[in-house]
């Protein structure tokens, strides 16, 4: 009898017969119900797979595009890659043993990319082409290769470097510094600016090192095209060339960084500095970009008070954001704080020279 109707159910679950299922009276309960969530999970499984395998299709598309070989080359590579994988899906019946194939392919290309490795021996542009470093003896901090072109025009300037001895114990403020250009709103240039007394300033800027003849986008910036740079330089050469040559918009806000703060944020920077000049690493458009290098080192010194933002990633609003959670030094509303920070403003005529960041910096008595 068991055995029977084990059979019963079994030739049910093809036929699809609906049936009552023992102690649930008055209930109907048909397999087919179950087949089609079965069903669906299925295709569920089938649309996920499917748009993974898209994504990381797309990827290895662009990862050998930005392989490194001659462009020429990589061109054609990619372009073969991107073919015969869907021309494979369609063409070969034995979809499994595809797949199979296909994300063995993935494998190896993320194998062969992962191997791709930074250098600092390229031929770079003049602007990126010395590495600072520092040397900290207790309270003093000896700087090396501290950047101050002097500018005719934008791409016509002279080479300068110098080195300084810092006192630690100076250091009174450090200045958060957003430079628009195009006329884009969501995305800016990040800069920190630490003031040492004096008007002795030395401004932070995390930039791509880019080589001679190099071009520069976001999404080269993906794939381990860049290097990275922390140039350290005097704001007559980092801040001055975005106001008066380049056009940018540029925006200084003074911050609400406790002063022991600014001493631990500034040897954090210090630190990356010296790492970055005995290894080199990688710009990253999105992990490791002005902004995000900066709140990186930021964070070990500092807990930020939002910790999941959009405007960590649209840096162009990251003023306002800083501004609703306290770091901002300033009594008036955001939109008015903006304007008065605009600093374009204070340096129109271009001929205010070694006072330049004074003028900046209209809200310090002096």
């Amino acid at each position: 009898m068991f055995v029977r109707r084990r059979k019963y159910f079994a030739s049910y679950e093809f036929q699809n017969i609906p049936v009552k299922l023992s102690g649930h009276k008055g209930k109907k309960t048909t397999i087919n119900k179950c087949l089609i969530m079965t069903g669906l999970k299925k295709k569920l499984l089938i649309i996920v797979f499917s748009l993974i395998c898209f994504v990381l299709w797309f990827w290895c598309i662009l990862a050998i595009r930005f392989s490194g070989m001659p462009e020429t080359l990589a061109f054609i590579a990619c372009t073969i890659f991107g073919a015969s994988v869907p021309l494979a899906f369609i063409f070969i019946p034995n979809r499994k043993r595809t797949a199979y194939i296909v994300i063995g392919l993935y494998i190896l290309i993320f194998i062969g990319w992962s191997q791709i490795e930074p250098s600092h021996h390229r031929e770079w542009v003049p602007s990126v082409a010395k590495l600072p470093y520092a040397k900290i003896e207790g309270d003093q901090a000896k700087i090396y290769n501290i950047r101050n072109f002097d500018y005719r025009t934008e791409n016509d300037f002279s080479i300068r470097y110098y080195d300084r001895i810092y006192d630690l114990n100076d250091l009174e403020s450090v200045d958060y510094i957003l430079s628009y250009w195009d006329g884009l709103e969501a995305v800016a240039h990040t800069i920190f600016s630490f003031g040492f007394g004096d008007n002795e300033y030395i401004a932070v800027s995390v930039e791509t090192r880019l080589e001679k003849g190099e071009p520069q986008s976001a999404l080269r910036g993906l794939f381990k095209q860049y290097e990275q740079i922390y140039v350290l330089g005097d704001e007559r050469d980092l801040i001055r060339l975005r106001t008066n040559f380049r056009k940018e918009d540029v925006y200084l806000y003074p911050t609400l960084v406790k002063k022991d703060d600014i001493r631990k944020l500034f040897e954090v920077i210090l630190d990356r500095v010296n790492k970055i000049a005995g290894k080199p690493a990688f710009y990253n458009t999105l992990s490791q970009n002005c902004l995000s290098s900066l709140v990186a080192d930021f964070k070990k010194v500092i807990t930020p008070r939002s910790l999941f933002d959009f405007r960590r990633i649209a840096n162009g609003y990251s003023d306002e954001m800083l501004f609703e959670n306290g770091w901002i030094d300033s009594r008036l509303s955001f939109e008015e704080t903006k304007r008065f920070h605009y600093i374009n403003q204070y340096v129109k005529s271009d001929t205010v020279g070694d006072s330049y960041s004074i003028k900046i910096r209209p809200f310090i008595a002096r």
